[in-house]
């Protein structure tokens, strides 16, 4: 079964919502970048948050980026995603492993430490939106949802959660976006708050079963999805991509790599890919066009 978002309205449309199951997403990114569990746990959280956040966009060409900078030994964690379900993922080092909470959970605040989020929405207009805020606590759910308080001024709680197996692979992963709009009364706003302080964690809710529309029932009972769409895991990096980022070092450079008579090979952080380009090929993406005679 392909992950699935839904996102809708809720309390007489004083309140919009998104919701996801994000399994098969997440465990893409863990097989991709080998990562540990508390790696996955990090980078499938701001992979969830990414996929929610860009629903809320309103083209279909609009793109979303979240970066988290910390001085935890994770470091660094981006996340891509865009208003069709697409998202893709990195971070700095993928093999990072820490003592559990207390608790018994996976310290991913510890893991982060203190830095900052950043939020990029490009949306088509002649320079990109960018907020920026200090981290909250690095539990990145805590962290988005100061954001929006801060930077966009909108009430919001955001739940995020993934749970690995004992083999490192993803058992569940998904989460929830709520925001109040402006003219939500105080019976509302009182009775969400009083339902996200009942709620279980997001992972013993997708452990139970629950599907998107089930997890944001449990806070919002009387939910009115109004749509809905797959996410996955896209890199969406090509070879021809990649020979134009080849090309983009200019003929200086591409020269004194063919002067050197060693083939190139680029990285595509995202998926993991390698793009060989060898010495002729180089040769010949530099090449003038042939000239044509007329007759």
């Amino acid at each position: 079964m392909s992950d699935l978002m839904i996102r809708g309205t809720a309390c007489h449309e004083e309140v919009r919502f998104v919701a996801a199951v994000t399994d098969e997403t997440v465990e893409e990114a863990r097989r991709i970048h080998d990562s540990t569990p508390l790696c996955t746990a990090a980078l499938g959280r701001l992979l969830t948050a990414g996929a929610m956040m860009s629903a809320l966009m309103k083209n279909e060409e609009d793109r979303l980026t979240l970066k988290i900078d910390g001085d935890g030994p994770i470091r660094q964690l981006t996340v891509c995603s865009d208003a069709c379900g697409q998202v893709r993922g990195l971070m700095y080092d993928p093999k990072v492993v820490l003592p559990l909470k207390e608790n018994g959970h996976l310290d991913v605040g510890g893991g982060i430490g203190r830095g900052t989020l950043t939020v990029i929405q490009d949306l088509g207009l002649k320079e990109p939106y960018s907020g920026q805020i200090p981290l909250v606590s690095g539990e990145i759910g805590e962290d988005l949802t100061a954001y929006y308080a801060t930077s966009e001024q909108i009430p919001s709680s955001v739940g995020l959660g993934v749970l690995v197996g004992r083999d490192t692979h993803v058992l569940h992963a998904g989460g929830f976006l709520i925001q109040l709009l402006p003219f939500a009364s105080e019976e509302t706003i009182s009775a969400l708050e009083e339902s996200l302080s009942r709620m279980h964690s997001v992972t013993d809710c997708l452990s139970e079963g629950d599907s998107a529309e089930e997890l944001i029932r449990r806070l919002l009972p009387d939910a009115r999805v109004e749509d809905s769409h797959s996410i996955r895991y896209h890199c969406g990096c090509t070879r021809e991509r990649v020979e134009k980022a080849l090309l983009s070092l200019g003929r200086s450079e591409l020269d004194q790599m063919i002067s050197d008579g060693k083939d190139v090979t680029l990285h595509c952080d995202f998926c993991n890919k390698d793009y060989l380009f060898t010495v002729p090929e180089i040769r010949q993406m530099i090449a003038p066009p042939p000239s044509t005679v007329s007759p």
